[in-house]
Order: structure tokens, then C-alpha cells, then sequence
């Protein structure tokens, strides 16, 4: 087998596996992200062809959003059932499927089911919820740093491809963007099928930063391990730890994908900003989102990861604040997009961490699962309601300054962890 004979090779020159896993998960989140934010370019071509409002166009995208948040918990179950390498190329199947179907959509039901329900399915199968399981299950030192590098694919995966999107749906139609998505999609998926392995076991490994090698949990019924979402939830639900961090992520994605990645390039638009410069500047939020998200995981190695929630979303709420004021001009959203831009998706690393401290290990991707799905559904509230801000209003702005001050909230919120609930047990789970 390739990843065999390529571990052995890289254990000559002592060098971890699970890099490799990292690397090609790396490439299936920055992937199936850029998957996830190429509507963002498409919501003016489909209104001009199909004549739709971009209120009903925002409808799919939040059902998407909600499928990918609620779907988090039970991928982390289907991994630990079916295997990591396993449903990351159904999900990578599943995306493709709605993007070619999408093709040949005539009417609003089409795109409702396509976009909203088979690529909200496929994307949620391989969300945060992937990256917490791959460092916790590959690493024990240098965690943060994982999680940091992953969800940094993830956002910027969102964004850096939106100016190409953005240029091919201009010269080319909004179709061809469509074919692009797809020819990324099959690239990961060869990855994943040839370098994905499911646990440092597999290999006769132990995970980095340890020394014996940790055999695989007994295996359970599929019916057991679609219960294990559910048992998990009610378990965590009796502590308010769980609570805040679903809040502040419900916060977390009030204020980015939902927002941001959803409705900038129109909201540019209707500041005479045509979508590749528009693009142009998400692009710039991606760049610096990576440095600042892959320093926040090595922080949160270091530092109290309550006070990193309180840094970073004050500052957001703050440059969510701002744009309004910035009169869109070059400087402006220059200065917007670096602030922001490095605090974009900063908060993973320390809301991983303290779900891992809180609740242990073996349930860290389950528990940061449902914390995602209220991520999720923050930024469908966010999708849907700019679009009905837009439609109703005739602007967005209403909704960046709600962005901003929910996030100066989430700040206040994440400070009122106590440090002593961060290495309690967890309550034992009913029975």
C-alpha cells in the first residue's frame, strides 16, 4: 500500500505519519470550503438568469448552513463507524453530485434541493468536525497547532478561491465555475483514496507526542453509533461550559460564512464594486485568515483559551462595526479585510481546546460537533436574514451592525467560563 510504504519511509527520516493525513485533509476542507463559498460569486448570475430574489436564493444557502452545522455531530459518529477515508469520498461524491446537477437547474425547487439539501449533506460530512477528529485522534502534542492549520483550510478555502470563481463566472458563465468546483473536488478525492488512512493504528503507529500505540474502540452496531450524537448531546447539555461555547459559535457564525462569505461581493456590488475586486478582497481576508488562524492554534497551546474567544471576537465586532464607516473605498476595505480577515475563523483552535479539556478526548469531535451545529446555525440566521435586510430594506448594513454587536456579546460570554470547569469531568451520562 502507498501510505505503508511511504510511513516507513518517512519513520527512516522520523517523521510523523499523520502530516501526511493532515496534509491531505488540509486539501479536502480547502476544497470542499472553496465548495461552500462559490455561491457568494453566483447569487447575481442566477438572479439575472433565473430572476430570482436574493432572498430566495438566500433560503438555499441557509438550508445548506443548517445541514452542515447538524450534520457535524453525526459525521464525527459515521467516522468512528465507517471510517474516516470512507466518508470523506462519499461526502466528496455527494458534493460533486448537487454541483453537476446543478447544471441543468430550471426552477427555484432545484436549486433548494441541490445547493440546500445534497451539498449542505456532503459539505457537512467533512466540516470542523473532521479536523477535530483528525488531530485528536493523530496527535497528542502539537494539537493546537492541527486544529489551527485545518480549520485555517477551511476559511480560507472559502475565500481564496472566490476572485478565479469570480473572473471564470464573469468570462465565462456562472456554469463554468460549476465544473471548476468539480475538478477540485475529484483532485481531493484522489488524495484522500490514496494518503487517507483512519487511525495511526492502522499503520502500527502511535499518535505524535506519544509512545504505545492505541488499538481502535470496539466496534458498536450502526444503530448504536447514530445514538451516540444523541446520548453525547444530553449528557453535555447539564453543563454550562457546552451552552457558552454553542452561543458564542452561534456568534462565531452570525459573523462569518453566514455573513461575510455569503453576501460580500453583493453587498460591494451595491457600492459600485464590480465581483472580482470584490472577490479580491475576501481573497486578502483568506490570505491573512490562514497566518492569523494557524497562530491562534499555537496560542491556544500557551495561553488561557478564554481570554483568546474575548480578543478575538471583540475585535471582530469591532471591524464588523467599522465596514459600514468605510466608504468601500480601497483603504477602507483594505483595512477591513486585514483585521478581519486575521480573526476570521481564529476562534476554532481555543473552542476545540476547551471542548477537549472539558470533555475528554474520545468525545471531543462529537461534543465540538454540536458546538459547530450552533456555528451553523448562526450563519444560516446570518445568510437568510441579510438577504430579507437586502430585499426588504434595500441594504445589508442592518445586518453588519447586528453582526457586530452580538460579537462584542460573544466576547462578554467567553470570559464567563470559569478556568475550573476546563479540567472538571464531565457529568456521567444517564442511563
Amino acid at each position: 500500500m502507498v501510505s505503508a510504504a511511504l510511513a516507513s519511509t518517512l519513520a527512516r527520516r522520523n517523521i510523523h505519519y499523520g502530516w501526511v493525513v493532515v496534509a491531505a485533509t488540509f486539501l479536502t476542507m480547502l476544497v470542499t470550503a472553496g465548495a461552500m463559498g462559490a455561491p457568494g460569486v453566483l447569487i447575481k448570475p442566477l438572479q439575472d438568469e433565473f430572476g430570482w430574489e436574493t432572498s430566495q436564493i438566500s433560503s438555499a444557502l441557509a438550508i445548506r448552513l443548517i445541514l452542515f452545522g447538524f450534520m457535524g455531530p453525526f459525521a464525527a459518529a459515521f467516522m468512528n463507524y465507517f471510517g474516516v477515508r470512507k466518508v470523506i469520498v462519499f461526502a466528496l461524491a455527494l458534493i460533486g453530485a448537487g454541483f453537476v446537477g446543478s447544471l441543468f437547474m430550471t426552477k427555484l425547487w432545484h436549486l433548494l434541493a441541490l445547493w440546500g439539501i445534497v451539498v449542505g449533506f456532503g459539505t457537512g460530512l467533512t466540516a470542523m468536525v473532521l479536523a477535530a477528529t483528525i488531530s485528536t485522534r493523530w496527535f497528542t502534542k502539537h494539537r493546537g497547532l492541527v486544529v489551527g492549520m485545518l480549520s485555517a483550510s477551511s476559511a480560507t478555502g472559502q475565500l481564496v478561491f472566490l476572485p478565479l470563481m469570480a473572473e471564470l463566472t464573469e468570462r465565462y458563465g456562472w456554469r463554468s465555475t460549476v465544473f471548476f468546483v468539480c475538478a477540485m473536488i475529484m483532485v481531493a478525492a484522489l488524495a484522500v483514496l490514496a494518503f487517507m488512512r483512519d487511525r495511526p493504528a492502522d499503520l502500527n503507529l502511535p499518535s505524535l507526542g506519544e509512545t504505545q500505540v492505541t488499538p481502535p474502540p470496539a466496534s458498536i452496531t450502526l444503530g448504536a453509533a447514530l445514538m451516540t450524537p444523541i446520548t453525547t448531546l444530553r449528557e453535555i447539555a447539564k453543563t454550562s461550559t457546552f451552552w457558552i461555547l454553542f452561543a458564542t459559535f452561534f456568534i462565531c457564525g452570525l459573523s462569518t460564512n453566514g455573513l461575510i462569505q455569503t453576501h460580500f461581493v453583493t453587498l460591494c456590488g451595491d457600492f459600485g464594486i464590480v465581483p472580482v475586486a470584490a472577490a479580491s478582497v475576501l481573497a486578502v481576508m483568506g490570505i491573512f485568515d490562514f497566518f492569523g488562524t494557524i497562530g491562534s492554534g499555537w496560542l491556544s497551546d500557551r495561553f488561557d483559551n478564554r481570554w483568546l474567544l474575548f480578543w478575538y471576537y471583540g475585535l471582530r465586532g469591532l471591524s464588523l462595526l467599522y465596514l459600514p464607516f468605510s466608504d468601500f473605498s480601497f483603504y477602507g476595505l483594505s483595512i477591513f479585510a486585514v483585521f478581519y480577515g486575521l480573526d476570521w475563523i481564529a476562534t476554532v483552535p481555543p473552542t476545540v481546546k476547551i471542548a477537549a479539556d472539558r470533555f475528554g478526548r474520545e468525545k471531543a469531535g462529537l461534543v465540538f460537533g454540536w458546538v459547530f451545529a450552533g456555528h451553523q446555525l448562526g450563519a444560516a440566521t446570518a445568510a437568510y436574514g441579510a438577504g430579507l435586510s437586502r430585499t426588504e430594506l434595500s441594504s445589508y448594513l442592518p445586518a453588519f451592525f447586528v453582526a457586530g454587536a452580538f460579537c462584542l456579546l460573544a466576547s462578554i460570554l467567553a470570559i464567563t467560563l470559569k478556568k475550573s470547569d476546563l479540567t472538571a469531568p464531565a457529568p456521567a451520562a444517564a442511563h
